[in-house]
Protein backbone atom coordinates (compact mmCIF):
# COMPACT_ATOMS: atom_id res chain seq x y z
CA UNK A 1 0.00 0.00 0.00
CA UNK A 2 0.99 3.43 -0.24
CA UNK A 3 0.45 5.42 2.67
CA UNK A 4 1.10 9.14 3.41
CA UNK A 5 1.71 9.71 7.51
CA UNK A 6 0.93 13.58 8.40
CA UNK A 7 3.07 14.31 11.11
CA UNK A 8 5.47 11.63 10.89
CA UNK A 9 7.97 12.69 12.69
CA UNK A 10 5.93 13.84 15.88
CA UNK A 11 5.17 11.74 19.02
CA UNK A 12 2.72 8.98 18.10
CA UNK A 13 3.76 9.49 14.14
CA UNK A 14 7.14 8.04 14.26
CA UNK A 15 5.75 4.97 16.03
CA UNK A 16 3.25 5.11 13.39
CA UNK A 17 5.32 5.11 10.78
CA UNK A 18 8.19 2.71 11.96
CA UNK A 19 5.13 -0.16 12.28
CA UNK A 20 3.69 0.34 8.95
CA UNK A 21 6.89 1.10 6.82
CA UNK A 22 8.05 -2.47 7.47
CA UNK A 23 5.54 -3.76 4.65
CA UNK A 24 4.27 -0.48 2.73
CA UNK A 25 5.36 2.41 1.17
CA UNK A 26 4.95 5.49 3.86
CA UNK A 27 5.06 8.77 2.47
CA UNK A 28 6.71 10.89 5.87
CA UNK A 29 5.44 14.32 6.07
CA UNK A 30 6.08 17.37 8.07
CA UNK A 31 5.90 20.77 8.30
CA UNK A 32 9.52 21.41 8.69
CA UNK A 33 10.87 17.62 8.01
CA UNK A 34 10.09 14.45 6.20
CA UNK A 35 9.77 13.12 2.79
CA UNK A 36 7.95 16.30 2.12
CA UNK A 37 6.61 19.28 3.71
CA UNK A 38 3.15 20.28 4.20
CA UNK A 39 1.32 23.20 6.06
CA UNK A 40 -1.96 21.64 6.99
CA UNK A 41 -3.61 24.94 7.81
CA UNK A 42 -3.19 25.52 4.07
CA UNK A 43 -6.25 24.42 1.90
CA UNK A 44 -4.23 25.64 -1.02
CA UNK A 45 -0.82 24.03 0.38
CA UNK A 46 -3.19 20.54 0.66
CA UNK A 47 -4.43 20.88 -2.74
CA UNK A 48 -0.51 21.28 -4.08
CA UNK A 49 0.40 18.73 -1.99
CA UNK A 50 -1.67 15.92 -3.50
CA UNK A 51 -0.99 16.66 -7.31
CA UNK A 52 2.13 16.58 -6.56
CA UNK A 53 1.31 12.86 -4.58
CA UNK A 54 -0.78 11.33 -7.20
CA UNK A 55 -3.07 8.44 -6.03
CA UNK A 56 -2.48 6.66 -2.31
CA UNK A 57 -4.16 4.11 -0.32
CA UNK A 58 -4.14 5.31 2.95
CA UNK A 59 -3.88 8.62 4.83
CA UNK A 60 -2.72 8.78 8.56
CA UNK A 61 -2.70 12.58 10.80
CA UNK A 62 -1.33 12.93 13.37
CA UNK A 63 -1.11 16.44 13.94
CA UNK A 64 -2.47 19.58 14.26
CA UNK A 65 -2.05 22.54 16.78
CA UNK A 66 -4.14 23.68 19.52
CA UNK A 67 -4.43 26.00 22.15
CA UNK A 68 -4.05 25.05 25.54
CA UNK A 69 -4.68 28.04 28.24
CA UNK A 70 -7.37 29.54 30.71
CA UNK A 71 -10.47 29.48 29.93
CA UNK A 72 -10.92 33.08 31.27
CA UNK A 73 -8.11 34.64 29.12
CA UNK A 74 -8.42 32.79 26.07
CA UNK A 75 -9.53 35.16 22.95
CA UNK A 76 -11.32 34.40 19.66
CA UNK A 77 -7.38 34.33 17.81
CA UNK A 78 -6.13 31.55 20.78
CA UNK A 79 -9.47 29.21 19.66
CA UNK A 80 -8.95 29.51 16.13
CA UNK A 81 -6.06 27.97 16.54
CA UNK A 82 -7.16 24.70 17.33
CA UNK A 83 -10.16 25.04 14.77
CA UNK A 84 -7.67 26.10 11.84
CA UNK A 85 -4.46 23.86 12.67
CA UNK A 86 -5.72 20.79 14.30
CA UNK A 87 -9.56 20.66 12.89
CA UNK A 88 -9.94 22.02 9.30
CA UNK A 89 -6.31 21.36 8.84
CA UNK A 90 -7.51 17.28 9.57
CA UNK A 91 -10.49 17.86 7.64
CA UNK A 92 -9.00 19.45 4.39
CA UNK A 93 -6.75 16.55 4.41
CA UNK A 94 -10.18 14.52 3.84
CA UNK A 95 -12.37 17.03 1.38
CA UNK A 96 -9.56 17.25 -0.98
CA UNK A 97 -7.83 13.92 -0.50
CA UNK A 98 -11.34 12.07 -1.16
CA UNK A 99 -10.93 13.05 -4.83
CA UNK A 100 -7.40 11.69 -4.85
CA UNK A 101 -7.60 8.86 -2.73
CA UNK A 102 -7.63 4.86 -4.55
CA UNK A 103 -10.82 3.18 -4.15
CA UNK A 104 -11.38 1.12 -1.00
CA UNK A 105 -8.78 3.28 0.49
CA UNK A 106 -8.84 4.59 4.07
CA UNK A 107 -8.56 7.89 6.20
CA UNK A 108 -7.13 7.95 10.08
CA UNK A 109 -7.34 11.19 11.90
CA UNK A 110 -6.19 12.05 15.29
CA UNK A 111 -8.85 14.00 17.89
CA UNK A 112 -8.09 12.68 21.73
CA UNK A 113 -9.86 12.08 25.30
CA UNK A 114 -10.60 15.69 26.15
CA UNK A 115 -13.85 15.67 23.71
CA UNK A 116 -15.44 13.42 26.29
CA UNK A 117 -12.49 13.65 30.11
CA UNK A 118 -11.93 17.30 30.27
CA UNK A 119 -8.82 18.80 32.18
CA UNK A 120 -8.71 22.21 33.40
CA UNK A 121 -7.09 24.53 30.41
CA UNK A 122 -8.36 21.72 27.63
CA UNK A 123 -11.35 23.57 26.11
CA UNK A 124 -10.40 24.53 22.99
CA UNK A 125 -8.93 20.64 22.41
CA UNK A 126 -12.12 19.48 24.06
CA UNK A 127 -14.02 21.55 21.41
CA UNK A 128 -11.64 20.65 18.47
CA UNK A 129 -11.67 16.37 19.32
CA UNK A 130 -15.33 16.15 19.67
CA UNK A 131 -15.76 18.43 16.27
CA UNK A 132 -13.20 15.90 14.40
CA UNK A 133 -15.04 12.47 15.86
CA UNK A 134 -18.13 14.17 14.77
CA UNK A 135 -17.05 14.61 11.30
CA UNK A 136 -15.68 11.26 10.80
CA UNK A 137 -19.06 9.78 11.59
CA UNK A 138 -20.66 11.49 9.17
CA UNK A 139 -18.03 11.41 6.22
CA UNK A 140 -18.30 7.88 6.86
CA UNK A 141 -21.49 7.46 5.51
CA UNK A 142 -20.76 9.49 2.27
CA UNK A 143 -17.32 8.68 1.01
CA UNK A 144 -17.84 6.96 -2.50
CA UNK A 145 -16.06 4.15 -3.76
CA UNK A 146 -15.58 2.15 -0.42
CA UNK A 147 -13.31 4.53 1.29
CA UNK A 148 -13.11 4.60 4.80
CA UNK A 149 -12.53 7.41 7.92
CA UNK A 150 -11.81 6.40 11.33
CA UNK A 151 -10.51 8.65 14.03
CA UNK A 152 -8.18 7.60 16.83
CA UNK A 153 -8.57 9.29 20.58
CA UNK A 154 -5.45 8.34 22.99
CA UNK A 155 -5.21 9.68 26.00
CA UNK A 156 -1.93 11.34 27.00
CA UNK A 157 0.73 8.92 26.14
CA UNK A 158 4.10 7.35 27.76
CA UNK A 159 6.22 9.70 25.54
CA UNK A 160 4.44 13.19 26.98
CA UNK A 161 5.65 13.47 29.97
CA UNK A 162 5.84 17.00 29.96
CA UNK A 163 1.68 17.02 29.85
CA UNK A 164 1.50 14.53 32.67
CA UNK A 165 0.84 16.88 35.60
CA UNK A 166 -2.29 18.12 33.62
CA UNK A 167 -3.71 14.90 33.56
CA UNK A 168 -4.02 14.37 37.20
CA UNK A 169 -5.45 10.78 37.67
CA UNK A 170 -4.88 9.37 33.85
CA UNK A 171 -2.57 6.83 33.94
CA UNK A 172 -0.47 7.28 30.68
CA UNK A 173 -1.07 5.21 27.66
CA UNK A 174 1.97 3.13 26.02
CA UNK A 175 2.71 3.54 22.81
CA UNK A 176 1.91 0.35 21.58
CA UNK A 177 -1.20 0.37 22.45
CA UNK A 178 -1.92 4.14 20.26
CA UNK A 179 0.60 2.57 17.20
CA UNK A 180 -1.96 -0.92 16.82
CA UNK A 181 -5.14 1.73 17.16
CA UNK A 182 -3.91 3.02 13.94
CA UNK A 183 -2.79 -0.31 12.63
CA UNK A 184 -5.84 -1.38 13.39
CA UNK A 185 -7.93 1.69 11.29
CA UNK A 186 -5.34 1.69 8.20
CA UNK A 187 -5.37 -2.02 7.78
CA UNK A 188 -8.77 -3.00 9.46
CA UNK A 189 -12.57 -3.04 8.18
CA UNK A 190 -14.21 -0.65 10.10
CA UNK A 191 -15.40 3.09 9.16
CA UNK A 192 -17.05 5.67 11.02
CA UNK A 193 -15.18 4.84 14.23
CA UNK A 194 -13.47 6.36 16.83
CA UNK A 195 -11.03 4.27 18.77
CA UNK A 196 -10.55 5.40 22.06
CA UNK A 197 -7.19 4.66 23.96
CA UNK A 198 -7.18 5.49 27.30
Amino acid sequence: MKIIIVGATGTIGKHVTAALEKEHQVIKVGLNSGDLQLDISSPEAIERFYEHVGPFDALVSTTGNGHFGPLASMKYADFMKGIDSKLMGQVNLVLTGQHYINPKGSFTLTSGILSEDPIVLGANLSAVNGALDAFVRSAAIELENGVRINSISPGVVEDSPGYFPYFPGHAPVTMERVTQAYIKSVLGAQTGQTFKVF
